[in-house]
């Protein structure tokens, strides 16, 4: 088995791999506070969950945009497996053409969703990724990687809302049941739901009337799934983006 973790902003996303096939996924709460030791315990208990064995488990690979949590999931992968886990960034063969100024600020998390859509979709295309930030990758016809679009998360912008308004309460993520909201909740709502949707419509128009050309569409990221639905665009919701591109990432580079 294969282990693969994407350690973002606010969730961890680890699953496991035997071959092409993923035997299990989940995440758990990303924190600075926590020590290599409480992350073990984690872990563990997610082995234990999952019922599998340490000698299971052949090698790892970790994406992380959180640099102060690469050390700490290493080590507790050497802990608990006794095998060094292969980290997404300089050296890692990627098959990616980067052409961006400075190719090291390119988060890890947009390098891997790019590998894995460069391996199961027609170019050009533009990678919505909806998680703490929203981002747009965008990659030609010619797989060259050319630069990401980057806007303030679904939450962050919910979040900044409610903090700095007196009279607007915090909500639930529900479906808006009209446009045109007749009380707060319902109006905070449709702006959440459709607000995200027409920018997410608008800024891939804009960059397929850049690239001269139309583009594959693909949506992942934990919110994706709750405003895709509402453009107006044909969008491609890939829940398993992030992990696949993982694996192609190991078996490129395993020794």
């Amino acid at each position: 088995m294969i282990l693969a973790f994407d350690i973002g902003n606010t969730n961890i996303l680890i699953g496991g791999f035997e071959g092409n096939k993923v035997c299990f996924q989940c995440r758990i709460s990303t924190s600075l506070d926590k020590t290599e030791a409480e992350y073990a315990v984690l872990i563990k208990n997610l082995f234990d969950l999952y019922e599998i064995k340490a000698t299971q488990v052949e090698g790892s690979i970790i994406a992380s945009v959180v640099p102060p949590l690469v050390n700490i999931i290493r080590g507790v992968m050497l802990r608990l497996t006794g095998c060094k886990p292969m980290i997404v960034g300089p050296g890692l063969k990627t098959g990616l053409k980067i052409t961006i100024g400075d190719p090291s600020e390119l988060g890890a998390d947009l390098v891997v969703t790019a590998v894995a859509a460069l391996k199961k979709y027609p170019k050009p295309i533009i990678i919505l990724d909806m998680g703490t930030a929203t981002t747009f990758s965008v990659i030609n016809k010619n797989s060259d990687f050319l630069g990401v679009v980057i806007y303030p998360g679904v939450m962050i912008s919910f979040d900044a809302l409610t903090a700095r308004t007196a009279q607007l309460p915090r909500i639930s993520f529900d479906e808006p049941r009209q446009l045109i909201g007749t009380n707060s909740i319902d109006s905070m709502q449709s702006g959440l739901i459709y607000g995200n949707a027409a920018m997410v419509d608008g800024i891939c128009d804009r960059i397929e009337a850049e690239l001269g050309e139309k583009a594959t569409v693909l949506a992942t990221g934990g919110l994706s799934g709750s405003i895709v639905p509402h453009c107006r665009r044909e969008i491609i919701v890939d829940d398993d983006l992030l992990l696949e591109g993982l694996r192609i990432l190991y078996e490129k580079n395993k020794k």
